[in-house]
């Protein structure tokens, strides 16, 4: 019952702080109607936390002390697995803990939510219709994984446009300084590659770091507007392909909601999602390079969630002295090919 209720005005706090965001953004917009300020290159918002800046340490050690458990610490030690976890049930003390935050891997579908924000940018910027036919391409590109609806929206959203989003002073979810991030730079479909990832030479790449901010700026209504993440939120709810994260959650921890997208390409493999369950919420993502990297997802995500709800962690939820730290540094190494 005590978690009950606590969960019950945690809740409402969110709803306040979102309803306060909201009003935030209505300002933004008419500042931007009086031809003042830029849509994409404003500074961050320093209402909410940055994760760079939250990494717990006692939700890392149980990180990593389940990947042992599960035997996934030697791939991860190799850098074949890499994962980020971020619980935020108290969404303004959001505590992160990752293996390999900062490795950019090969993410195939898993950027589509890249576009899916630059997307909802354009249409926010006046320079594109978030009509019914866009709104269900987005909808197919994200739930099905549609590879022909991913591209025409790439293509009608625009290759530079989406990159500039990305690098953007607003977003920065593809930084050199934090080894890269989410990045698209070619089409899903047989055609050549408009520009690969500056640092990795990567077509659609990613980092578990960069992925986990990218939901947590949408939980904290930071992408575009509150409105337009409720609505992206909308769109990356009810997943149509039941593997990896869906297929772990469904078989082991039934009745969780997921807001996800996933990616698969030969032996890589990604998944990445917001899940809510019993008034607990979490961002999970996790990255793989091996031929047994969908079900390595699996149990990673039924790893994840028992840390999330082990009553050592709830109990952890009010206590002030949560000790938070910086993140580590990530490790630049030389560019990879392919």
């Amino acid at each position: 019952m005590r978690h009950f209720v606590i969960a019950s005005i945690r809740s409402a706090l969110i709803a306040i702080s979102i309803a306060w965001l909201a009003i935030a953004a209505q300002a933004d917009e008419i500042t931007a109607a009086n031809g003042h300020g830029s849509s994409i290159n404003g500074a961050h918002n320093e209402h909410w936390p940055q994760l760079l800046q939250s990494r717990d340490p006692w939700l890392q050690a149980q990180l990593r002390a389940k990947l042992k458990e599960i035997g996934l610490d030697r791939v991860a030690a190799e850098r074949r697995l890499a994962v980020a976890l971020v619980d935020i049930t108290v969404m303004d003390k959001p505590r992160v803990a990752a293996v390999n935050a900062h490795e950019m891997m090969y993410a195939a579908s898993l950027p589509k939510i890249a576009i899916l924000l630059a997307a909802f940018q354009k249409a926010q910027d006046g320079q594109l219709e978030m009509d019914a036919e866009t709104r269900a391409l987005l909808t197919q590109m994200i739930r099905k994984s549609s590879n022909s609806a991913a591209t025409t929206m790439l293509e009608r959203v625009g290759y530079s446009y989406v990159a500039d989003v990305l690098q953007s002073d607003r977003y920065d979810l593809y930084d050199e300084k934090l080894n890269g991030g989410l990045w698209v730079g070619k089409p899903y479909a047989k055609k050549g590659a408009w520009k690969r990832d500056p640092m990795y030479n990567l077509s659609h790449g990613a980092t578990p770091f960069q992925v986990a901010r990218f939901y947590y700026l949408l939980e904290t209504g930071q992408l575009v507007s509150p409105t337009a993440c409720t609505e992206m939120l909308e769109i990356l709810s009810k997943p149509a392909i039941e593997h990896k994260f869906v297929r772990g959650l469904n078989t082991y921890r039934p009745g969780s909601t997921i807001y996800r997208k996933s990616g698969t390409w030969r032996t890589y493999h990604s998944d990445s999602a917001v899940i809510e369950r019993d008034g607990r919420r979490y961002i999970a993502v996790a990255m793989a390079n091996h031929p047994s990297g969908s079900s390595w997802l699996s149990k990673v995500i039924v790893a994840m969630d028992d840390i999330v709800f082990d009553p050592a962690n709830i109990e952890r939820d009010d206590d002030p002295a949560t000790d938070l730290k910086m993140m580590v540094a990530p490790r630049i190494i030389a560019p990879l090919g392919g």
